[in-house]
């Protein structure tokens, strides 16, 4: 058989002819065969595989060598041993050098041939040694990647125990700081690049595997980029190895390498240089997160000399990296960090300013989105250095010219940009070494560490820190000597703002602020945490209010305390809108008021209560509830789509906390349990019969559901439109009219009077079965405006005041009493002014899962003052719905303002996920429960445009950078102590 294969091949019979005689002789396999004659036919497929001198021998001896290798496994285990596999890698076979890779395929596929064969293990504790051999003699890429595929495929090859290992680990490194392609064209370039893909692969598994040979692997790294040797070069394919190292060590080994005595600053100089080169390289990730981490680092340091030296030597390089797609988002990072952090001199800038306009004029002619996204932060990054270094109109005007039609950031930006960047950019309060190190991400915003199911917490407080008038309102406070709730919330703020830690454990404050019947280390409810989380801090500053009136009180004389009552009475009663001034922080920030008003159908006679809201409780409206409401009679009450609608109010125990009894209507509806404060009418004794009503829908409705039934997507308007819409009492909820005498039908409405700066809308996403006993979560999308337009209805005058001569009861601390009494009856509608007040949306909490007990909170916030984010152009387009009711309001109950995504400004939006913090869009705050179904919006903050709140941001005492009021000095101190502790 052998002697016909050798002919067969020699032959110059036809292609098609040999390829059925090699199939005939490889299905005779199974004939038994002596010794001898399995040893030649072995010998001959071994030599057409190593030298076949073309493929169809090549391939024909593979497939000779694996059928006769699988039916005579005792014979080829015999032939295919030690003295022939070394043999093969030291002296090779015949004319074959040793060191091509078609001697690594014949050993690989013999080794699947004899692998459940006892005499494997000799072979695999041969190639140990080989292997550790081969890579100490530097072998090119082409043979170093097919050892490697060799290894892994069969890792029992790799060098066992620590030290072989270790040192295998570091010989590769080596190797790799060797490597160099062989070509130019695109072909031999993306083989090359592959080569050295697999060659890191095998590195990464074996520190995945053996950890303990990743730091020693570093360290030798390091030893190759920052040796002095210029007759050596190392090869830019050690950056494949970057993105194979944890991003969690950056922090170590920027600090062991920039406080490293051994370490001169000629050979830190040479290292980073070498990685600056690395942005060359087409498939490294993460090179320029290490490039920005070691530049930071060395600045934290104050290693200037070597950060001007290398800035100089390399900025061109960078720059013109830009050029290539694949390297361009690395190299623009590092690019811009190093202008923005070289400040004290236009000589890097003005290196590469001779180059902008070729390079802004090419993204153009791309138009592709991706070089616009490029052009826009670049053009950004071009106007900051322009404005530092003015002084140079022959230089900029190309330039200016160049991008006339891109965007100028605002000068208020550019000077944050700059002062948020340089190496001593922070204020002389703190050591300038303390400058932002590695441990921030790149958005520069600080995490919150999760202490064991807290992020119902920390996304709460994020929220409210990235509010920022209610941000610098606390840390301006003057709390020295207080150990008040309101100064650890101020201590945490402090904290998120100038630590130089990646996230913050905020222990002290979680311990403070949980509320006593949260269950530690469990998930609860962050609408119900936000909800007690204020009233705290509202209940505690009256208690602090009313505990330093009364030390002043003590303190004067009983004539004295006597004129001041009399005088506080007359002002009171004189001057109402005092009252403004002795509101807490709290009610200034998100207080707002709700007037309801009950008109008896029969009598026409009305009452009307006011109550306050930090928070307004949106009920769900799918459109088929609404089309079936809209179609039932008159006579019967309507449900309100069977979800409880609240106003959550300041100032109410929870403790005191009415359990709401469940509804079902046409025993199919769930009834929502929202969890926390609840201040409703159902307290009212004499209000029993309308305990149901907070609950129950108008038949006025029918025109809305008409209008929302066949939308594939509720918007928060819609649901703002459900809570505002007008609600008939009839039926068993029918009405008790002190006039009347009886329970009569009556129309509910509600209207905002009094709107907050921030207002906070918690979407009521999850029910009680009371047929199952569990709770569901309603997971409908919502359409979350950027601009929402609130209608709010203020009186004409401080007091409601109607022409029937019928008082109007409006105190709100009356819950508990009968408030059919303090409802008193009027005789026609009080005089509003109707208004539409437009709000920012600042921030979004996400629950992500299916029960309020489980899953996982997140948020998405930007800073927006009141007068909305810097740079916004709003150019939008109003989309006001219609009334409930024509007859029965004019104006919608709410218009929304909808922004076009692209007037968005680029890394505005921020993703708070525990200690995580990176940057994100609209769009995907948008889009997050299309693509992630379970991750729903569900606590949304709005911030009132065009206010200020009161606050005077210049403060004689100037500002921080980032625009917040200077802190207290033992808060400073605090701060300064523990991210010099965190630096060591």
């Amino acid at each position: 058989m052998d002697k016909i294969l050798e002919g067969l091949v020699s032959s110059s019979h036809p292609l098609p002819l040999k390829r059925v005689i090699v199939r005939r002789v490889v299905e005779s396999a199974e004939t038994p065969l002596s010794q001898a004659q399995c040893r030649a036919m072995f010998a001959l497929s071994t030599r057409l595989v190593l030298q076949g001198p073309d493929p169809f021998q090549r391939q024909v001896g593979r497939q000779v060598l694996e059928a006769y290798g699988r039916y005579h496994r005792a014979e080829f285990e015999a032939f295919f041993n030690r003295g022939l596999v070394l043999g093969l890698l030291q002296r090779g076979y015949g004319e074959l050098s040793n060191r091509d890779p078609a001697i690594f395929d014949y050993i690989q596929a013999g080794l699947r041939l004899i692998m459940s064969c006892p005499s494997v293990m000799e072979l695999f504790q041969l190639l140990q040694v080989e292997a550790l051999r081969l890579v100490c003699e530097r072998p090119a890429p082409p043979l170093c990647a097919r050892l490697c595929q060799l290894l892994g495929d069969f890792p029992q090859c790799l060098p066992r125990g620590k030290k072989l290992s270790l040192a295998f680990c570091q010989q590769l490194v080596r190797s790799i700081a060797h490597f160099q392609s062989q070509g130019s064209r695109e072909a031999e370039l993306r083989l090359y690049v592959s080569q050295v893909t697999q060659v890191s692969g095998l590195l990464r598994s074996i520190w995945k595997a053996e950890p303990d040979t990743l730091l020693p692997s570093l360290q030798e790294l390091f030893a190759v980029i920052s040796a002095a040797d210029t007759s050596f070069e190392p090869s830019v394919a050690l950056a494949s190895l970057v993105q194979h190292i944890p991003l969690q060590m950056i922090t170590v080994l920027i600090r062991s390498l920039t406080t490293d005595p051994n370490v001169k600053d000629a050979s830190m100089t040479q290292a980073l240089c070498r990685m600056i080169d690395w942005l060359s390289w087409p498939l490294a990730q993460h090179v320029e997160t290490w490039v920005i981490a070691l530049l930071k680092g060395l600045a934290a340091v104050q290693k200037f000399t070597i950060l001007i030296d290398v800035t100089l030597l390399k900025i061109e390089l960078v720059f013109n990296r830009l050029w290539f797609p694949l390297v361009r988002p690395g190299a623009l990072a590092v690019l811009s960090h190093m202008l923005l952090s070289f400040q004290h001199s236009p000589e890097a800038f003005h290196l590469i300013v001779p180059h902008v306009v070729g390079l802004v004029h090419s993204f153009k002619r791309d138009g592709l989105p991706s070089s616009t996204a490029f052009l826009m932060q670049l053009t950004e990054l071009i106007h900051c250095m322009m404005y530092h270094y003015s002084g140079f109109p022959e230089l900029y005007e190309p330039i200016l010219e160049a991008v006339k039609d891109m965007p100028k950031p605002t000068e208020e930006k550019i000077k944050l940009i700059l002062s948020q960047s340089a190496w001593t950019s922070q204020s002389s309060s703190l050591p300038s070494c303390l400058s932002r190190l590695s441990g921030k991400s790149e958005t520069g915003k600080t995490g919150l560490i999760n202490l064991g199911n807290t992020c119902y917490m920390n996304s709460v407080i994020q929220a409210l820190f990235m509010a920022t008038d209610f941000r610098r309102h606390v840390l301006s406070l003057n709390l020295n000597g207080c150990n008040s709730l309101m100064r650890k919330l101020q201590h945490l703020f402090a904290f998120l703002a100038h630590t130089q830690r990646e996230a913050y454990a905020p222990r002290i404050f979680f311990e403070a602020s949980r509320p006593p019947w949260f269950t530690p280390r469990s998930q609860q409810d962050c609408s119900e945490y936000l909800r007690f989380l204020l009233d705290r801090l509202h209940e505690e500053e009256k208690t602090l209010k009313a505990l330093s009136s009364a030390k002043i009180s003590e303190s004067m004389s009983e004539e004295s305390q006597t004129q001041e009552a009399v005088c506080k009475a007359q002002v009171f009663a004189e001057a109402p809108c005092m009252e403004s001034e002795e509101r807490t922080l709290i009610e200034k920030m998100f207080g707002g008021k709700l007037k309801t008003t009950i008109c008896c159908l029969n009598c026409k006679s009305m009452s009307q209560k006011e109550e306050a809201f930090t928070d307004l409780s949106l009920a769900f409206c799918p459109p088929t509830s609404l089309e079936n409401i809209g179609s039932k009679c008159m006579e019967h009450s309507e449900v309100k789509d069977d979800y409880m609608v609240q106003a959550n109010t300041l100032a109410t125990s929870s403790a005191g906390e009415t359990p709401l009894s469940s509804l079902e209507v046409n025993g199919e509806c769930d009834t929502i349990m929202n969890e926390g404060t609840v201040k409703d009418f159902s307290t009212e004794p004499n209000f029993e019969n309308t305990a149901n009503s907070e609950l129950n829908k108008v038949q006025d409705s029918r025109d809305m559901s008409q209008r929302l039934v066949g939308k594939n997507t509720l918007s928060v308007t819609d649901l703002l439109n459900y809570f505002l819409a007008p609600e008939i009492l009839s039926g068993d909820n029918k009405y008790y009219c002190e006039k009347c005498a009886s329970l009569q039908n009556a129309e509910k409405t509600m209207q905002i009077i009094e709107e907050p700066e921030y207002l906070i809308l918690t979407l009521l996403r999850f029910s009680y079965d009371p047929k199952c006993h569990i709770r569901r979560k309603i997971l409908d999308n919502v359409s979350l405006p950027l601009v929402l337009e609130l209608p709010v209805k203020k009186a004409t005058s401080p007091l409601a005041v109607v022409s029937g001569g019928w008082s109007v009861g409006v105190e709100i601390s009356d819950i508990g009493e009968n408030l059919a009494k303090k409802l008193k009856p009027s005789g026609a509608d009080e005089v509003t002014c109707p208004q539409l007040v437009p709000y920012t949306l600042s921030s979004v909490v996400v629950h992500s899962g299916v029960s309020s007990e489980s899953g996982h909170y997140y948020s998405y916030a930007r800073n927006v003052t009141g007068s909305g984010p810097s740079g916004l152009c709003h150019q939008s387009t109003a989309l006001t719905l219609v009334s409930p009711q024509d007859k029965l309001s004019e104006e919608s109950p709410c218009t929304v303002v909808e922004n076009e995504l692209d007037t968005e400004m680029p890394r505005e939006w921020f993703l708070f996920n525990d200690s995580r913090v990176t940057f994100t869009s609209f769009q995907s705050v948008q889009k997050i429960t299309s693509r992630f179904p379970k991750d729903t919006a569900y606590v949304l903050f709005y911030k009132k445009q065009n206010s200020n709140c009161g606050f005077n941001t210049n403060s004689a005492n100037g500002l921080w950078v980032n625009g917040d009021p200077p802190l207290q000095k033992d808060l400073m101190d605090a701060i300064t102590k523990d991210n010099k502790l965190y630096l060591q």
